[in-house]
């Protein structure tokens, strides 16, 4: 099922580890190429060429102490790309949730499946409860209890 609702909150901390990582998540392909390649384009704008050549020359360690020296005016706009990608990601999902919903007749805010035996949030595209292994593709009979814990 590719239309399974997405957890924002996990667009975003993929979105935190890397620029596009959590539109890959969201299966935005488009979004996450254009992120990581504003990221890279951004970094390449605002960090002195002599910051790169220091790995030539020096290796790594030059490197780091290198990018140490940065100042405010090579942070911030890193930083903007950064924040403003995780809020992207953020919204994207909520947004692809709605549009979910809506298509579905299901209310924005309604609650994913929950597992019969846990009664925790389970992965609709799962035939079992990640939580306790309990198969989830099976009715239950009438004579069990249809009371979740």
């Amino acid at each position: 099922m590719t239309n399974a609702r997405k957890r924002p909150w996990l667009a975003a901390v993929f979105a935190f580890v890397y620029p596009g990582l959590g539109h890959v998540y969201l299966r935005e392909w488009l979004r996450a190429l254009l992120w990581f390649g504003f990221a890279v384009t951004t970094a390449l704008v605002v960090i002195p060429e002599s910051t790169f050549q220091a790995v030539e020359s020096g290796g790594m360690q030059a490197y780091l102490d290198a990018t140490r020296g940065l100042g405010l005016n090579v942070v911030l706009p890193i930083l903007a790309v950064q924040a403003v990608n995780i809020v992207d990601a953020y919204w994207t999902a909520k947004q692809g949730n709605r549009s979910l919903a809506a298509a579905t007749g299901a209310s924005a805010d309604a609650v994913t499946a929950k597992c019969p035996e846990c009664g925790r949030e389970v992965d609709e595209e799962l035939d079992f409860c990640q939580w306790c292994t309990a198969r989830l593709d099976e009715e239950p009979s009438p004579n069990e209890s249809s009371t979740s814990r």
